[in-house]
């Protein structure tokens, strides 16, 4: 049996990563967001789980945007890093599991779940951000290996939260059945509030982010029964990738313990959010 030990939601804005690539961490109107993660990283780094699954949303650069899966796992052993047109980030490709891929992947469709599989699969920055929001000094290799899980977030219509609140439960009774992981961590990536295009091109509703931190801990049904219609409404058009967040969220204990929280506005004119809790019943150093 494998236990989920923690989950990490993060934003996964491009600039973020090009800010530490870059080595601009320190800058005036970089660093406010960069302190923000200091806790997270710190405790991180004393919880390193045996694999961990990222939840994310390609920008076509995996994936063509001609077919667009609604869920998608990988089950490759290594997944190179995107160019994205700026040339490959100077992080590490990506190690994967395949044995716990197939695992998920069975348990999941067995559960209801039709997902499509990439035996190959290139990551983007919506994959490789918040790996480095994790470990932003990786190294030769990132902490332990990735299983991606992939959501459209881009061509209507998305899944509902609903549903990827039902797929994050399915996900961790399948990690619990799982004998070969021992320690898993879940990452939920994307958002918070803001909109790339169109008439409300800036927008960012702080009120609604705080109010989706407080519930994505405490009350996250109440997060799974709003509609796409309310996530762009409130959020902005690309504030539905934090549908991603339920998934992380649905795959935990019903209740967790709040690690460490932050918030920034703005990040490249989004919201950037991050939001770690431990799924274990007691505390840990």
């Amino acid at each position: 049996m494998s236990e989920v030990i923690w989950g990490l939601a993060t934003s996964h804005v491009p600039s973020i990563g090009a800010a530490m690539d870059r080595d601009m961490t320190g800058d005036p109107v970089w660093s406010p967001l960069f302190e923000g993660y200091g806790p997270a990283r710190e405790w991180l780094a004393r919880n390193k789980p045996d694999v961990a699954i990222l939840v994310y949303n390609d920008h076509a650069n995996g994936v063509d945007m001609d077919i667009v899966p609604t869920f998608a796992l990988g089950t490759a052993e290594r997944y190179r890093v995107a160019d994205e047109g700026f040339g490959r980030r100077p992080v590490p490709d990506v190690e994967g599991d395949p044995d716990f891929s197939f695992h998920l992947l069975r348990h999941l469709m067995d559960d209801g779940f039709d997902l499509t599989v990439f035996q190959e699969l290139d990551v983007d920055h919506g994959f490789t951000v918040p790996l480095s929001v994790w470990t932003p000094e990786p190294g030769d290799a990132w902490p332990c290996p990735v299983v991606p899980i992939m959501v459209n977030v881009i061509q209507y219509p998305q899944p509902t939260a609903a549903r990827c609140y039902a797929l994050g439960q399915a996900l961790g009774r399948a990690i619990a059945a799982y004998e070969g992981a021992g320690t898993v961590g879940i990452l939920g990536t994307g958002g918070m509030s803001h909109q790339l295009a169109g008439a409300r091109a800036g927008f960012i509703n702080p009120e609604f982010d705080h109010m989706f931190l407080d519930a994505i801990e405490e009350d996250p049904e109440k997060l799974a029964a709003l509609t796409r219609e309310d996530f762009i409404r409130e959020a902005g058009a690309e504030g539905i990738e934090l549908i991603m967040w339920l998934v992380m969220r649905g795959a935990m204990n019903e209740r967790v313990r709040r690690v460490h929280r932050a918030y920034h506005v703005p990040a490249s004119n989004t919201a950037a959010g991050l939001a770690l809790f431990d799924n274990r019943p007691e505390p840990s150093a």
